[in-house]
């Protein structure tokens, strides 16, 4: 049994339910009848989920204001996004204060944050999410706070989304190629020294390279040895039927590591027919498989929702800068749900 289920297993053993927890260092953010929202309003993320909800993420921002602009229907369909723990992205200058407030609030209820550390230098092949440290140096000290930010709380960490994928589809300069190995093997080992910390090295998605053991030896080369396992569709849209069993055929290339899997906007699939840009705010998607630990497969340790659902994967069919909230497609994701 991997460690994360080992830790997972106990708190669901404690029967522990998410509270209200604001993460913030004012206690909450103000709601329309003067209270706070941590005061105000309480998260459950259901059964088979030990992960941290955000009381004060972008949805439930919106659904303050809808509700204040009257539209309650919509507001209440954005509960669905709301409701369920979804990754934090740090900020690239300074991690510390968001991941600093998230973990002492995921603490305090009794809960795992989940992080993403995204910021790997020449990151997303000058794409829409270009930038990352400015160098290897820069990135080692990024991620030395990122992990010290954490301290002695519980958290799991996604690593480098893309950043191994790139190096096998060759979209990332040859040259960098050894750097970003090194790099993603230090920060995985220093990750790791955090008590209980988890780590999952991003391995891309099923529709990407479709023959999984051509990732086995960058990854590696890249730490997953030390690392608790690998990610799979961050941010994509592949089913968890087809993301299962490509994670199980890595798996067993990589001696048996196990594996995370993004469900967050996966409810209909992928957008057939423009394989090109069918992973930039495709429309018509839905909410996936909401996070939990209870997956039927020993070696898939969980559902997670990495990417933030209702956030903008770049400036394409209308989409604003990667990364921004984007209310509308967080509504139509919504509705689609079949949850």
């Amino acid at each position: 049994m991997s460690r994360l289920i080992r830790t997972f297993a106990a708190l669901a053993a404690l029967g522990l339910t998410a509270g209200c927890s604001s993460g913030s260092g004012d206690g909450g953010s103000p709601v329309a009848d003067g209270t706070t929202e941590k005061a105000a309003r309480k998260t459950s993320p259901g059964p088979g989920s030990p992960f941290w909800v955000d009381p004060a993420g972008p949805a439930a921002r919106q659904i303050r204001l809808w509700r204040q602009e009257g539209r309650t229907e919509d507001a209440e369909l954005l509960r669905r996004i709301a409701d369920q723990p979804a990754a934090l992205w740090p900020a690239g200058d300074d991690p510390v204060t968001a991941i600093g407030e998230a973990t002492r609030a995921a603490e305090q209820e009794g809960r795992t944050a989940v992080l993403v550390a995204y910021n790997i230098p020449h990151r997303d092949c000058g794409q829409h999410s270009a930038g990352g440290a400015y160098d290897a140096a820069t990135y080692r000290y990024w991620i030395d706070r990122f992990a010290g930010a954490i301290g002695d709380s519980r958290a799991l960490v996604v690593l480098e989304p893309d950043a191994v994928a790139h190096i096998v589809d060759g979209c990332t300069p040859r040259e960098y190629h050894k750097e970003r190995e090194q790099l993603l093997s230090e920060a995985v080992v220093r990750l790791k020294q955090q008590p209980r910390t988890t780590v999952y090295l991003d391995a891309g998605n099923p529709a990407w390279i479709r023959e999984p053991w051509k990732l086995a030896e960058p990854l590696r080369r890249a730490g997953i040895a030390q690392a608790d396992g690998f990610s799979l569709n961050v941010s994509n849209f592949q089913t968890d039927e087809a993301t299962k069993a490509y994670g199980l055929r890595l798996s067993e290339e990589l001696g048996g590591k196990h594996f995370v899997v993004d469900s967050s906007r996966n409810g209909n699939g992928p957008l057939n027919g423009a394989r090109g840009t069918a992973w930039c705010n495709p429309p018509g998607r839905a909410l996936g498989t909401r996070p939990t630990t209870e997956t039927g497969e020993p070696a898939l340790d969980a559902y997670l929702w990495i990417k933030r659902p209702g956030e903008s994967d770049g400036q394409c069919r209308g989409g604003p800068a990667a990364g921004t909230w984007w209310p509308d497609y967080a509504l139509g994701l919504a509705r689609n749900s079949k949850a």
